[in-house]
């Protein structure tokens, strides 16, 4: 990774040379959708896979959101370059990534990190940033240089290596004291008189720290110079890749995989709540059984009970003041009839057990009438008159009438009885 124009493609072309110097083998891929010339084949090149003149044309983009674009579609297909690398990774000794030359297209985009984390995820991994050295010594421009350095170290989590290119041109010895020693930069910083001097002072004391744990190494893609102390410093990146990394890799998948358990969790909760809401639902559409019925009417109707007891007392007492009205005019009436010394009493139920049962005259023939068990005797119908006298008004003998009315009445307070005691 580096800035547009530091060198990247011609120091790739020189690590491959140094690969097969070294007889070692090694793949690599490049990610630059707009280079026009390679010095070098590489094993997969997005160009074969994306053309992009025609996402530009197509898509009416410029030249950086054409490689962007480029590039999120190149990283749609990656599972299959890993593919790739996992079917070859037994005869590998090294994988190299040729990033584009926009830092900010590959650093700061969604394909740059799912690329680099799948990378990551799968093989010993590290970032070389790489420096172009003349554009470099000037204070404020290293120091934008270190600042990309450290946001792409951070953000990445990986182990970076510092190239310093272009040593041919100019040597980088002058950076590595800056890195070193504080006041020799900010001796640097007071001859330079433009407004950024205070701001790249504060940014040196926050960097300070920084430069204490950074590999760097100055090297020539022209001349090679340099190549072997980086092959070095990737044997000790790969040591920091199993010792930092990993660890704190395996960190983060298990509180990830803690948070999604937990969501799970919460959704289950919700779908059960949900589910059982549900079923009240349906419970309360269901019409109500039969019992349920009977425990409710029953409940309403001991309600009205208590709420109506007064009021249907107040109506026993006046069915009853009007019955007994009734038979007493009923038995004043009788009292011409009955003029042999005939007494007659009405039973009037339970509610009178004072009252004795009815009494005729023994002159009279027998016959019994029973209501609920209780035997009551009244004379029988007078014996008929001969053909003779069918011509002749009849009278009716004396109390007959008397004795069926009063029957009659029996019944009727019989019957008044029994419902007044079902309504009870």
């Amino acid at each position: 990774i580096g800035m547009a124009g530091s060198g990247k493609t011609t120091l790739m072309q020189r690590i491959n040379a140094e690969l097969r110097q070294r007889h070692k083998k090694g793949y690599i891929i490049n990610l630059d959708p707009a280079v026009t010339y390679m010095p070098y084949k590489p094993n997969i090149d997005i160009r074969e896979t994306v053309n992009y003149k025609e996402v530009m044309k197509q898509y009416g983009l410029g030249p950086n959101g054409g490689i962007l674009t480029s590039l999120n579609l190149f990283a749609t297909r990656f599972d299959q370059v890993l593919g790739f690398l996992e079917k070859r990774q037994d005869k590998l000794d090294y994988i190299f990534l040729d990033t584009p030359g926009q830092i900010e297209v590959f650093t700061w985009s969604a394909s740059g990190q799912i690329i680099t984390e799948a990378i990551a995820s799968g093989f010993p991994t590290c970032v070389a940033y790489v420096m172009d050295t003349p554009r470099s010594v000037a204070p404020t421009t290293f120091m934008s240089n270190m600042l990309y350095s450290c946001s792409i170290m951070y953000k990445t989590k990986l182990p970076m290596i510092v190239l310093f290119n272009k040593i041919d041109i100019q040597p980088h010895e002058t950076l590595l004291r800056w890195m070193a020693d504080l006041e020799c930069f900010q001796e640097a910083l007071r001859q330079d008189e433009s407004y950024s001097t205070n701001l790249t002072h504060s940014m040196a004391l926050v960097l300070d720290e920084f430069y204490a744990n950074l590999s760097r190494v100055g090297v020539s893609a022209t001349t090679g110079q340099g190549i072997p102390q980086f092959f070095e410093l990737l044997a000790g990146a790969e040591r920091e890749y199993a010792e930092f990394y990993l660890p704190h890799r395996e960190a983060a998948l298990q509180r990830k995989a803690k948070l999604e358990e937990e969501r799970q969790a919460r959704e289950m909760a919700k779908v059960r709540k949900e589910m059982a809401g549900v079923a009240i639902s349906e419970r309360q559409s269901q019409p109500p059984a039969a019992e349920d019925l009977l425990r409710v009417r029953r409940r309403r109707h001991d309600d009205e009970d208590d709420e109506d007891a007064d009021g249907r007392e107040a109506r026993y007492r006046r069915e009853d003041e009007d019955e007994d009205a009734f038979y007493a005019d009923g038995q004043e009436d009788d009292g011409e009839e009955t003029a042999e010394g005939e007494e007659w009493m009405i039973q009037g139920g339970d509610r009178y057990p004072d009252r004795p049962l009815v009494a005729e005259s023994a002159e009279e023939d027998e016959c019994e009438v029973t209501f609920q068990g209780r035997t009551r005797e009244r004379p029988a119908a007078p014996p008929a008159q001969d053909s003779s006298a069918s011509s002749a008004p009849s009278k009716p003998a004396q109390g007959s009438t008397t004795l069926t009315e009063r029957a009659t009445r029996a019944e009727k307070e019989e019957f008044q009885q029994f419902m007044r005691s079902m309504l009870h």
